[in-house]
């Protein structure tokens, strides 16, 4: 009898069927399902699929980031017409203005966990596989067939196993890995596969840090990302609340589609340059370019561990006269966190601009957008032309480390030099 790994084995439950392989098509019932402020088209396709009411309203999230706080007025109104079809159809769950990032508020709240399905409509919803869930982003007319049957079809994925062996250096972090593995791996090379973390390494990495593993497989076309459930996991969901979830492990002779193997302790702080995702190399090769702006957020970097690290590079100090910095905590729980610990008092006296939580500039729509010509070292996950304002701008990925450097000195620097051993 065929093996199983742990995602078939959950999507198997979820489809109320006793076995699942790779490339079958089954039907699950979802546990959350959430409609960012982008995909209004989502309540359309609901009504014009013949919605009446929502199937499960109470596993459904209404997110408001992206537009958050608005800056138009089309905007606005669709901001409206959200709250009103949550108010008509009992979705208790609106996360409104400065709630955060969808990612980050389910993170928050205890929604993302072992043997549940996530699916919201945004692609980085792999990253709830971090904590053993099966995240994946959809469009607005699955989602409004959640809404409607609670329930959505999907394709089982083959699943690369990526091991992680060694110990980071000091000033080198999990943003560093992920971009590493995308220069080497590039951005087509999981398509519509699950991407698994595992190997020594990983014991190591916070939940902070696992969650930006998994949120950038999506660069590489994964359709979702798996770290296995272990002890910090399960510190991490006690402290949220959560105690009663089925884990489920991965047969010792399954066969993965690719099985490889990273020592992270030779990686070095890397970058990807304009204008792709896997346009990846070390930073030191890009010493010396002048920063415009540098910007902290997003649901890869916008947690307390990111402020953390860049309050303690830049305490006491003042950013680059020509720099400016923008910091967006991911969400309002990072923020007051943020606030208790001292660290956006510290940013701020450093000279920060600090914006409401939520997707900002990293979208491209507001609160932070770049010019022409213009620089930004980001520690958000994409860089593509236009991604953070003009196309003519250019945008550098980087950890936080960097991209805290980078606003003190005006230019990319090596963080290694200004981060205790």
């Amino acid at each position: 009898m065929k093996t199983m790994h742990a995602i078939e084995k959950l999507l198997a439950v979820k489809a109320g069927v006793d076995r699942v392989h790779a490339g079958q098509i089954v039907n699950c019932d979802v546990d959350v399902a959430g409609i960012n402020d982008l995909y209004y088209q989502t309540v359309k396709s609901f009504y014009e699929m013949g919605g009446k009411k929502v199937k499960h309203p109470d596993d459904v999230q209404i997110f408001f980031d992206h537009y958050a706080p608005c800056a138009t007025v089309i905007q606005a109104e669709d901001h409206k017409k959200f709250r009103a079809f949550a108010h008509e159809q009992g979705i208790a769950n609106l996360m409104d203005v400065n709630q955060g990032v969808c990612h980050q508020v389910v993170v928050d709240r205890g929604l993302a966990k072992p043997g549940e399905i996530v699916v919201i409509t945004d692609s980085h919803s792999t990253m709830h596989g971090a904590l053993g869930a099966f995240g994946t982003g959809v469009g607005a007319t699955d989602l409004a067939t959640i809404l409607i049957t609670g329930k959505l079809w999907f394709k089982v994925p083959e699943v690369i196993r990526i091991n992680l062996t060694g110990r980071l250096q000091p000033g080198v972090y999990a943003k560093d890995v992920i971009l590493h593995i995308l220069g080497d791996l590039k951005a087509d090379h999981g398509i519509y596969k699950a991407i698994e973390f595992a190997g020594p390494a990983l014991t190591d990495f916070t939940i902070s840090e696992r969650l930006a593993l998994c949120n950038m497989t999506t660069e590489m076309g994964a359709a979702t990302s798996y770290i296995q459930p272990d002890d910090r996991t399960r510190a991490f969901l006690k402290s949220k609340g959560v105690t009663d979830y089925p884990v489920y492990t991965t047969d010792a002779d399954y066969q993965y589609e690719e099985d490889l193997t990273y020592d992270i302790s030779q990686i070095e702080p890397q970058v990807a340059a304009p204008a792709d995702v896997d346009n990846v190399h070390d930073l030191s090769n890009y010493q010396g370019i002048h920063v415009d702006q540098a910007y902290i957020g997003s649901c890869t970097g916008g947690r307390l561990q990111d402020f953390a690290i860049a309050a303690k590079i830049l305490k006491g100090h003042h950013i680059a006269p020509d720099t400016r910095l923008i910091i967006v905590p991911a969400s309002g729980e990072v923020t007051r966190e943020c606030i208790a610990r001292g660290y956006i008092q510290d940013l701020l006296d450093a000279g920060a601009t600090l914006s409401p939580s939520g997707c900002a500039a990293c979208i491209g729509i507001h609160q932070g957008l770049i010019a022409a010509d213009e620089v930004c070292m980001s520690t958000s996950n994409r860089n593509f032309p236009g991604r953070m304002g003009s196309l003519k701008g250019q945008i550098y990925l980087a950890s936080p480390a960097a991209t805290a450097t980078a606003a003190l000195t005006g230019q990319i620097t090596d963080p290694r030099d200004y981060v205790e051993a």
